[in-house]
């Protein structure tokens, strides 16, 4: 309220703020009492650690993780490599220790030593071998050769039959020595990790012989961890080759751990084969891994140790591996030379033509028949090559008077009016046309053309040439003189004068030759019994004792006395 005359506003004296200040921070402690009586008082406090202290223990990640029991395997690293085999068949062998016949000299060697014999890409150790004489252990099949037979002895093997079949287990003598679908590759180790997917150590342990393993009692074998060495399968048929680096004792894996991680990564099938110094990995020709062996010239440094079997995987085999020996095996396949083909380059073949049934097909091409040439013996002799026939077109017609030559053989098809051979000759008078089967058909002469069987000719023969052939003539003339005279009533003159001269110089001078022969004869005769002689031999009486003397010599027609 404002009085006439006053002008005062409330609150301005300093002691009503101080006391309207108290009043304020009265209200507020009383909102905060009221509050804080519904919180706990945290008397009763349950800490892991000290007050005031650190969160967490003071000990490592890797004590804490020590401190805890092992109930599913505990985590560790180890170094090792896995390899994987699509074709198994073609790509993989089992080697024997420093080449073929070594398990039966007793030999050990490397892995880099013996694979030099096998052309390996990767190469691990393979089967167990006695460390007293270096004997191979177990069943070895190496390249389809039976190396040698466990006699029955049941440890985990491995193996490959001809088929392709993947075969792990435990296998009897008859199985091992089977000739149908027989084993190409087949190594003994021990113990079967994983069948069909599941660990299978404890029934391995059951079944199999401890003699073969040296690292002590076989529990000890199974549980100690050491570096190892394993071979199996995955559901994709592919092999797999497992490697671990390791010391016994001191690192690496023991055979569960081995068979656990083998099926975490799929793996179905898997046995165990020779470890500790003996686990060696070789790729491309060089040592890979650790070898956990001490080198016997300075134990600082470690070196692999000399072993028994191999696995090794190598380019694919060809089928077969010298393709035939037409060929080069190149990664599995056969590349062919020549004219080769086929997978196994078995097949000749000179290209879709193949020689067109003219020629034979070689390693050098087609070889063609005579009278054709061409690369695919496709070109005759005639075709571009007139006048020459046989192999190659190489030799010259002989045809002679526009005569059709084979290119083939070279004999001659004679034009019209032309004989022999080489068709050299006119056709024989009284003949002619096609092959000179035509006879002539000219009146009171026998020659007739060659060629047209005209008798209008302008040039008569040569008398030479019808004395030759007069007879031929003559007999022609003679049987269709007869058989015209058999159909007409009217004689006829069969012989004209000209027909007369001819066959009267034809029999003289046949009567001369006849008589000139005759003469000779006699004259020979007569020098023959002049100069002959002749022998006798003697004759004997009944009784064999008859000797006349003399009776032996020759007799001489020109001696005196006689």
């Amino acid at each position: 309220m404002v009085l006439p005359g006053h002008r005062h506003v409330f609150g301005s004296d300093p002691k009503q703020l101080i006391c309207r200040d108290m009043l304020k921070y009265l209200l507020l402690l009383h909102c905060c009492l009221h509050i804080s009586a519904r919180n706990s008082l945290n008397d009763d406090l349950l800490s892991p650690y000290p007050l005031h202290s650190k969160h967490g223990p003071s000990h490592s990640h890797r004590q804490v993780r020590d401190c805890q029991p092992v109930i599913d395997g505990g985590m560790k690293t180890v170094y090792g490599h896995f390899t994987f085999i699509s074709n198994p068949l073609r790509s993989f062998s089992v080697l024997e220790p420093g080449g073929p016949g070594g398990c039966s000299k007793n030999l050990t060697a490397t892995v880099e030593e013996t694979i030099k014999y096998g052309n390996c890409i990767v190469a691990q150790n393979g089967g167990y071998f006695s460390m007293d004489t270096g004997s191979c252990i177990g069943n070895i099949v190496s390249d389809r050769k039976l190396v040698q037979s466990a006699k029955g002895i049941q440890n985990a093997q491995f193996g490959i039959k001809a088929d392709g079949t993947l075969i792990f287990g435990y296998l009897s003598e008859e199985q091992v020595l089977e000739t149908e679908n027989p084993f190409v590759q087949l190594l003994s180790g021990v113990v079967w990790l994983l069948r069909n997917g599941t660990v299978y150590i404890n029934q391995s342990k059951a079944a199999e012989c401890d003699k073969t393993q040296t690292t002590g009692d076989f529990d000890h074998f199974i549980n100690v961890i050491s570096a190892r060495t394993a071979v199996g399968h995955d559901r994709d048929g592919r092999l797999i080759l497992f490697h671990v680096d390791g010391q016994t004792e001191d690192r690496g894996l023991n055979l569960w751990e081995v068979a656990n991680f083998l099926k975490d990564q799929g793996v179905i099938n898997a046995v165990n084969l020779d470890g500790g110094g003996s686990a060696t990995l070789v790729i491309n020709g060089t040592l890979s891994n650790y070898p956990s062996d001490h080198c016997t010239y300075d134990p600082m440094w470690r070196c692999p140790r000399s072993i028994s079997t191999v696995v090794c995987v190598h380019e694919p085999f060809c089928d077969p591996p010298d393709c035939s020996g037409h060929g080069q095996c190149v990664l599995g396949e056969c590349q062919c030379t020549d004219f080769w083909i086929g997978p196994a380059c078995s097949v000749l073949s000179c290209g879709p033509l193949n020689c067109n049934a003219h020629g034979n097909c070689t390693e050098g091409g087609c070889v063609c028949d005579q009278g054709w040439i061409g690369t695919d013996c496709n070109i005759s002799c005639v075709q571009g090559h007139y006048g020459h026939y046989g192999e190659g077109c190489t030799k010259k017609c002989p045809c002679q008077n526009n005569s059709t030559c084979n290119h083939i053989d070279g004999s001659c098809q004679c034009s019209d009016g032309y004989t022999g051979l080489h068709c050299e000759e006119v056709c024989p008078l009284g003949f002619y046309g096609a092959g000179c089967q035509r006879a002539c058909q000219c009146v009171n002469q026998c020659y007739c053309h060659h060629v047209t069987g005209s008798c209008n000719i302008t040039e008569e023969p040569r008398l030479s040439e019808l004395s030759s052939k007069v007879g031929q003539c003559m007999e022609t003339l003679l049987c269709t003189s007869l058989k015209n005279t058999q159909h007409s009533e009217t004689a006829v003159n069969i012989f004209t004068p000209w027909t007369w001269v001819i066959l009267t110089c034809t029999l003289g001078f046949l009567l001369v030759i006849s008589a000139a022969f005759n003469l000779k004869q006699v004259s020979q005769t007569r020098v023959r019994q002049i100069d002959s002689k002749y022998s006798y031999h003697q004759l004997l009486e009944v009784n064999g004792n008859m000797e006349v003397a003399g009776m032996l010599d020759p007799w001489d027609a020109n001696q005196d006395g006689t």
